[in-house]
């Protein structure tokens, strides 16, 4: 079981964007995409045929995923994650600092 997904809540821990908060849009092995950081200028050419308009287009580009933290709501803090099997024998993901599982 994955540690990080998409969808989870995270903190920058290292980089540029060191201490920003967003949600994970994609999982890329290694690497996320996190919504709304690690923003690169991308230069476009146009080309009419497909009826793309050429310029300067902001990308989001994928972080290392060791750079990143899942971020505990409660403590306002970054959190590790654990992988426990509920009573039902069913596995879950929770925040080793509370013990709490993550939503």
């Amino acid at each position: 079981m994955m540690k990080i997904k998409q969808k989870d809540e995270v903190i920058v821990i290292a980089g540029k964007d060191k201490g920003s908060i967003g949600a994970v849009t994609k999982v890329l092995g290694a690497k996320v995409i996190v919504e709304g950081l690690n923003i690169a200028k991308k230069h476009v050419r146009a080309n009419p045929q497909e009826g793309i308009q050429g310029g300067i287009e902001e990308k989001e580009m994928p972080l290392s995923i060791s750079n990143v933290a899942i971020y505990n709501p409660t403590s306002k803090k970054a959190d590790r994650i654990g992988v426990r099997k509920d009573d039902k024998g069913v596995k879950e993901r929770f925040y080793k600092s509370s013990g709490e599982s993550v939503l």
